[in-house]
């Protein structure tokens, strides 16, 4: 028989109510025995919400916990690594929201962790669970794009600045604004799509041009976070572009923001290919190729499209029992916080940073 995991729950926020708590309790495999939140009162409410046993407001209590068998990490950035690090330490596989770290070192030292304790950890990659993206990466994989030569991948929001003001906006806390908040999930894909090419080198540039701007009431994506009660932190960048070169030669176009005064928003990655082309645009999917000496644009229809949370925590859960190999590697998170601190760095300096 199967045995069942038993779930401690590290931050109580929106991350977790949103994308984890279903999941995690609907999962045949899993039990959500602990939950713990820096606000022990959110902490508690949660726990009544979702049946949740326990109610702790120090991570470490929970690690300490010798039922416990997985962390799932959902709180701020900074956050990710010193946790991740602590539960491996103490013997816990370990789910973690993206990003991976907020520098490079501490990135390498979750690595360093997971090696020496021999246990599981995994960071949030959503994105490559999505029915489009999964045809996507079979259908590249079979030999129909080619060569992936060049790209360009993005999210681009024209008002939808999270949690103004809160940690979402205060760099010590986050990383940095949308390159390190939206960029994980897209270059991620992006990347994947394209074999996992080793990054050689970047170029950047970053705004901050609407700190004092008032968000648009209405857009989804400001409800992230929890907002300042008075003017708070924003000490990010709300735009970043930027440019990178592969071992193999390829390149990819980056733009992410919270905020632009744009026609309308978009989430996408386009690939150009020696055999084919693909454009995943806000969920469809697009192929553009040629066939019998005429182009051709297709549109498959791949189904329901739940965001992959579920289906990632899933996958983490078979990785554990030993049923799956992991789809997302740690060197493959260590390589995109290499990517993002790059960039900021470029940006800094105004020149290209090699890697």
């Amino acid at each position: 028989m199967t045995k069942k995991l038993k779930v401690g729950v590290i931050g109580a926020g929106g991350i977790f109510q949103w994308a984890h708590s279903e999941p995690l309790k609907n999962h045949p495999e899993l039990e959500i025995v602990a939950i713990c939140d820096i606000d022990l009162e959110k902490a508690k409410a949660a726990a009544e919400q979702h049946g949740i046993p326990q109610a702790f407001s120090d991570y470490r209590d929970v690690i300490a916990l010798a039922d416990v068998d997985i962390i799932d990490i959902c709180t701020p950035n900074l956050f990710h690594s010193e946790i991740a690090v602590a539960a491996l330490e103490g013997g816990k596989h370990v789910f973690c929201e993206k990003p991976d770290a907020v520098s490079v070192e501490e990135a390498l030292r979750m690595k360093d962790a997971m090696e020496k304790s021999g246990k599981k950890l995994m960071v949030m990659r959503n994105n490559r669970f999505r029915p489009a993206s999964q045809y996507v990466k079979r259908w590249i994989d079979q030999g129909n794009l080619g060569e992936a030569y060049a790209g360009r991948c993005g999210w681009t929001r024209r008002r939808g600045i999270p949690g103004k003001g809160g940690w979402f906006t205060t760099k010590e806390l986050s990383g940095g604004g949308p390159l390190i908040d939206l960029g994980v999930h897209f270059i991620d894909l992006a990347m994947w799509f394209m074999g996992n090419p080793k990054p050689v080198s970047v170029t950047g540039a970053t705004y901050t041009k609407f700190a004092d701007a008032e968000d648009i009431a209405g857009s989804e994506h400001s409800k992230f976070g929890s907002k300042s009660e008075g003017e708070g932190t924003f000490d990010v960048e709300d735009l970043a572009i930027g440019f990178i070169r592969f071992d193999n030669g390829a390149s990819l176009q980056i733009e992410f923001s919270w905020a632009s005064n744009i026609e309308e928003e978009e989430n996408f990655v386009e690939l150009r290919g020696t055999k084919a082309g693909i454009k995943f645009s806000n969920g469809k999917l697009g192929i553009f190729g040629e066939d019998q000496g005429i182009v051709t644009d297709t549109f498959p229809h791949t189904g329901q499209d739940s965001g992959g949370h579920g289906e990632h925590l899933a996958h983490f859960v078979d990785v554990v029992q030993g049923r799956a190999e992991a789809i997302n590697t740690i060197d493959q998170g260590v390589d995109m916080i290499k990517i993002l601190a790059a960039i900021y760095e470029s940006a800094r300096t105004g020149s290209e940073v090699k890697l």
